[in-house]
């Protein structure tokens, strides 16, 4: 291994901006290495737009970046050569806390690199692909074993015709108006803040704004903007069902994506380590990301309080028939059986198994939706590709690390934000 002075000149000699002087020992390396890392997630955003999600730190950082981006091939290079510091770190620094935060940025330096190559026109099968861009590798189910939960639906919504249609129209009689979205949104944000307030010692001065948006291929979208602040889109192309409300609300906003923010940041300001500053969409740290925020709801709702304050509070602010919500929720229960589904059907199209005509097709018939919210699936597979995993194999993920801490809720309140404050990969949260 090359010492670590003469890795920091082959940095210079790659290009890399601003590289700090010569190292004086293992900790100030680390520091060394994360500024790099930051500077490259910034370049590479400069060659694909959305690839840097959220960025908080010093504003000449990513002015630099978008002045003066190296090309794909010279941050390839600085990439391998980041990581070569990171593995000096990683072997030799006494310091725990140090040699995690090397072993994190390792796997997002794997990950840029591969994403350094698919934005070049590399291609991996949807597995491999997964697995390198979020260290993550998930399981697939064939797509007949879904067959059984289907038949479990067709007891819960009996009738005529196609099942999914029967669904789709179950599921509209509980869409809200669309002058009440705000109200509910708002009351259901509220309701995920106040439960988490519980638990977590967030900002005095946290907050978000709010916009509905149409024309695109999500369903909402959190865009943190630092100093403790967010802006939560939520897409209106389709009706937005009250299911949806606390779901989004979580999600999004609290513990969901809002609070990872803010740790995130938090671990940036008090704590120096400039690599929080950055959050590359595509990154290990996504399975985390999803999965806590499409976890969160459990966590904050469990399953009877969630319908209490669906059927008691929501509904009647959406407007809504309450005595209806016992079996709405049991509705979603059994179509949550069905998640796995787009991630078999994603594989098959990206991997060229099926064309787009049959994907959609697929996901309408097994996950129930309408050929309009099929078409929206699909359209978000061909944008964000493996992306989807994180979703479903990252909420199983986070559901089993959270359940095995114990069934105490603060505990498991507790072993949720461990998640958010210490460097982790998926392979940490597995038993």
């Amino acid at each position: 291994m090359k010492s670590i002075v003469a890795t920091l000149f082959i940095l210079i000699a790659a290009g890399c901006a601003s590289v700090a002087p010569p190292a004086t020992g293992p900790r100030r390396t680390i520091d060394i290495a994360a500024e790099q890392w930051v500077r490259l997630a910034l370049e590479i955003d400069t060659h694909e737009e959305g690839y840097v999600d959220a960025y908080f730190g010093p504003g000449e950082w990513r002015e630099n970046a978008r002045a003066n981006p190296r090309s794909i091939a010279q941050l390839q290079i600085a990439a391998d050569h980041i990581a070569e510091l990171l593995r000096s770190v990683a072997d030799l620094d006494t310091d725990e806390q140090s040699r995690a935060r090397a072993r994190t940025m390792l796997a997002s330096i794997a990950s840029a690199r591969f994403r350094l190559d698919t934005v070049g026109g590399a291609r991996a099968s949807f597995l491999d692909e997964a697995e390198r861009l979020f260290a993550l590798r998930p399981a697939l189910r064939g797509i007949e074993t879904y067959e059984p939960a289907l038949a479990r639906i067709e007891t819960l919504v009996p009738g005529e015709g196609p099942l999914s249609a029967r669904v789709e129209v179950f599921r509209q009689r509980h869409a809200i108006p669309a002058d009440r979205l705000r109200a509910v949104m708002d009351r259901a944000i509220a309701e995920c803040r106040n439960r988490t307030r519980a638990h977590f010692d967030l900002p005095n001065d946290e907050n978000f704004r709010m916009e509905f948006v149409t024309g695109q291929s999500w369903s909402a979208y959190n865009w943190y903007q630092g100093g403790n602040q967010s802006l939560i889109q939520v897409n209106t192309d389709l009706p937005v069902t009250i299911d949806r409300a606390l779901g989004l609300a979580c999600h999004e906003g609290y513990p969901g994506h809002h609070v990872q923010g803010l740790y995130n940041e938090r671990l940036y300001r008090e704590r120096g380590w400039v690599e929080y500053s950055v959050a590359p969409l595509y990154n290990p740290s996504s399975p985390m990301n999803e999965g806590a925020g499409n976890y969160g709801v459990e966590l904050a709702f469990p399953r009877d309080e969630r319908l209490a304050f669906e059927r008691d509070v929501l509904f009647s602010i959406a407007g809504l028939d309450p005595s209806t919500a016992a079996d709405f929720a049991a509705l979603q229960l059994a179509l949550s059986e069905l998640a796995g589904v787009r991630l078999t059907v994603a594989a098959m199209y990206l991997d060229g198994d099926i064309d787009r005509e049959r994907a959609i097709a697929m996901i309408e018939r097994y996950q129930l939706t309408s050929r309009a919210r099929a078409e929206q699936s699909v359209a978000f597979i061909e944008h964000y590709r493996s992306y989807v995993v994180n979703y479903v194999s990252g909420e199983d993920l986070i559901r089993a690390y959270v359940e095995r801490a114990g069934a105490d809720p603060a505990i498991r309140w507790r072993a949720f934000e461990r998640i958010m404050q210490e460097p982790t990969l998926p392979e940490d949260l597995l038993p």
